[in-house]
């Protein structure tokens, strides 16, 4: 049963590797292509979501002190 199911694992890895580096027909380009151009900016979104919960805290600890 370990066989089967490391095989089936296995199968479903190797699928999805290969789909999401298929090079698009029209494009040229694959889903990994997309997503390494767009992952500077969600970096950048994410800095700043980091630093908007940090001032929350910041604040919300200055409010209530213990």
């Amino acid at each position: 049963m370990g066989l089967i199911k490391t095989a089936l694992i296995g199968a479903a890895v190797y699928g999805a590797i290969k789909y999401i580096t298929k090079k698009d027909q029209l494009t040229g380009r694959s889903i990994v292509d997309d997503l390494k151009d767009k992952a500077p900016e969600w970096i950048d979104k994410a800095k700043g979501y980091k630093q908007d919960m940090e001032s929350r805290y910041t604040n919300f600890a200055n409010e209530y002190p213990e």
